[in-house]
């Protein structure tokens, strides 16, 4: 097991949630590939879209529904400053995942996060564990909840 799945398993267990962590032979790299590899609709994964807060330096997180893409402007406004584009570097220093396989949770470094309402709408989610062909499903009000993160409006 890879440190970054073990992580993502490790948070799981720790915050006492009791879900599978699933390998996808068909790969997780985009939410429609998730999708597809999950049986479930798009909007039923839980992207975890990274920015650089251009004032810190620190990465911000954006957990959004599959299908909805974040809104520069109304992110920028929540984080309190501008954000650009986060670099894999900063990505993997802040988070400990690689593009295409970051968790909403199990970070290094305790990350500031927002949360897409329309998650809310489902049961069950399912949010990529730390690589990008693992991914494991939870009720969105617990990822909610363990991410951290705070329920916004911050999409086109």
């Amino acid at each position: 097991m890879s440190k970054s799945l073990k992580r993502v398993a490790d948070a799981l267990r720790a915050a006492d949630v009791e879900s599978q962590i699933v390998e996808m032979a068909e790969g997780t790299r985009t939410a429609e590939d998730a999708a597809r590899a999950a049986r479930c609709g798009v909007d039923q994964i839980a992207k975890s879209i990274i920015f650089r807060a251009e004032a810190t330096g620190d990465a911000v997180l954006f957990i959004t529904a599959g299908g909805n893409q974040v809104d520069t402007a109304k992110a920028s406004a929540l984080a309190g400053e501008a954000l650009g584009k986060a670099d894999a570097d900063l990505i993997r220093a802040q988070t400990g995942f690689a593009i295409g396989g970051v968790a909403p949770v199990g970070h290094l470094i305790p990350i500031r996060a927002w949360f897409d309402r329309r998650l809310l709408d489902f049961d069950l989610v399912y949010a990529a564990a730390g690589t990008p062909r693992h991914v494991f499903g939870i009720a969105p009000q617990r990822l909610l909840e363990l991410s951290g993160a705070i329920l916004a409006d911050f999409t086109r």
